[in-house]
């Protein structure tokens, strides 16, 4: 170590001499906000406007943090609104490099969002904010396949622009098809970059879909969109609605392996538990649910404080400690019955009567 420098690990020993009670990290903020062993932190360095009701947002995350994320793949973003923290997931829309500073991610306000909404209006360069690492299998592979087809609808386009711009990056694009539905051409989001790559690159063609004026997307058009689809890997993100009708197309042509699919709501599957009573220890409250309703929503319910963030399984914010019984993960089906295990709330069922310690 060079003279002069002081180590992570020097700090925290000469915070954790400090005073009682508090907790090394909580002097370590007073040092940079950045600072913390306990969780994951980023600062909004730039809130740039991409349309109307869109923006990315500059990240500058703190220590413990790797910037080897995938391009496609999603982070977890937690901000505090009205005194309580909100988590959700967005893709990653900046490409991965070793030496980097920043993330980005790009949000569009959604009319029943309230969390995006504040991202892209109400939050300001400054605001410290907490991170989840990057997750998803939603990847550009290495190496890329030689034809690509893209199907992008809204802000779908996020993390397919990471992918193109490490494409771009790299200076290797291949042959690449990318299919854009837009209400209006004010609402394409990165509409100017895509019009530059596409100059600067004459593999890649770009079909821009307005869809106030031309519809939504069809599928028995893809022939005339893009010949060869069938012999393309191809990657689709945006309204569910879109997505399900890209999947049918996928599957009556036998070709479901040659498609991956990114939604950006949670889905939790049909298999639920069996329903009972969810009983909450120490409050002494108890509900009787069926076993489609979550954990969380059954304390809910009762009346229990629960603890929530993201409510999509992300950041685990809702993690609260079994007592007894089994409940069962919607998102895969793993059930969970040992005692003292914890469990997500917001996406677990109960298998039967239960028992949580809150």
């Amino acid at each position: 170590m060079a003279t002069g420098t002081i180590s992570w690990q020097k700090v925290r020993e000469a915070g954790s001499k400090l005073t009682t009670p508090l907790h090394p990290d909580d002097y370590l903020r007073l040092v940079n906000p950045l600072w913390s062993a306990r969780e994951l932190r980023g600062r909004v360095e730039e809130v740039i406007p991409e349309t109307e009701d869109a923006a990315t947002l500059v990240i500058r995350p703190g220590w413990g943090w790797r910037y080897d994320h995938r391009p496609g793949q999603y982070v977890g973003i937690g901000v505090q609104v009205e005194g309580r923290f909100q988590w959700r997931s967005y893709s990653v829309s900046s490409p991965p490099r070793r030496r980097g500073r920043t993330i980005s991610i790009t949000v569009r306000a959604m009319p029943e969002g309230k969390l995006s909404a504040h991202l892209v209006n109400g939050l300001a360069p400054g605001t410290i904010v907490r991170l989840a690492l990057p997750e998803g299998d939603f990847v550009l592979p290495d190496p890329p396949p030689a034809r690509m087809l893209f199907l992008v609808g809204g802000s779908g386009i996020t993390p397919v622009m990471a992918m193109l711009r490490t494409l771009d990056r790299r200076g290797s694009m291949p042959d690449v098809v990318l299919h854009y539905s837009s209400p209006t051409p004010e609402r394409m989001i990165f509409r100017d970059e895509l019009a530059a790559l596409e100059e600067r690159h004459p593999r890649l063609a770009v079909h821009r879909l307005h869809t106030d004026t031309d519809g939504m997307l069809e599928m028995g058009k893809l022939d005339a969109i893009c010949p060869d689809w069938r012999d393309r890997d191809t990657w689709a993100c945006g309204p569910g609605p879109m997505l399900d009708a890209i999947h049918e197309h996928f599957e009556e042509a036998g070709l479901e392996d040659r498609l991956h699919l990114e939604r950006f709501s949670l889905e939790l599957g049909g298999d639920g538990g069996e329903g009972g009573t969810v009983t909450f220890r120490n409050s002494g409250k108890s509900v009787d649910v069926d076993g489609a309703t979550t954990v969380l929503e059954a304390g809910e319910q009762a009346g229990v404080g629960m603890p929530y963030g993201c409510r999509m399984g992300i950041c685990h914010t809702c993690t609260l400690t079994l007592v007894s019984g089994r409940v069962r993960d919607l998102r895969n089906g793993d059930e969970y019955d040992q005692p003292n295990e914890q469990v997500q709330t917001c996406v677990t069922a109960a298998v039967g009567d239960c028992t949580l310690d809150i």
